[in-house]
């Protein structure tokens, strides 16, 4: 199995993905099936031999979760749009190519005057 990661650095280094793909693929499944297999024996073991799952104990309390009604979660979203449209949209004029704002000169003038 060693050899088989080492080869997949390799593979991977020689950016020879392909073969390094192959390569994990066939770690991965060795994995999965290990771990398959595990669990079908603790599956077994509880139904045979009576054996309780010390990872399962039944004294826990479940977590509830506090979730919202429709109707919250409309007006939380009604109250975004409306948030959103009482901001006026920048004009291309105010803004120049760094994406900062301008003023322009000639209103300055007019109220000067």
């Amino acid at each position: 199995m060693s050899e088989q990661i080492n080869d997949l650095v390799q593979h991977a280094l020689d950016q020879d993905y392909n073969k390094a793909n192959k390569i994990f693929g066939e770690l991965m499944s060795v994995k999965l099936t290990d771990v398959l297999d595990q669990e079908k024996i603790k599956l077994a073991d509880q139904i045979y031999n009576g054996v309780e799952d010390p990872e399962d104990p039944e004294d826990d309390d479940q977590l509830e979760l506090d979730l919202e009604t429709d109707e919250e979660s409309e007006e939380e979203e009604a109250e975004e749009e409306s948030d959103s449209d009482d901001e006026e949209p920048m004009e291309d004029d105010d803004v120049d190519d760094e994406g900062l704002e301008w003023e322009d000169d000639d209103t300055d003038d007019e109220n000067t005057n």
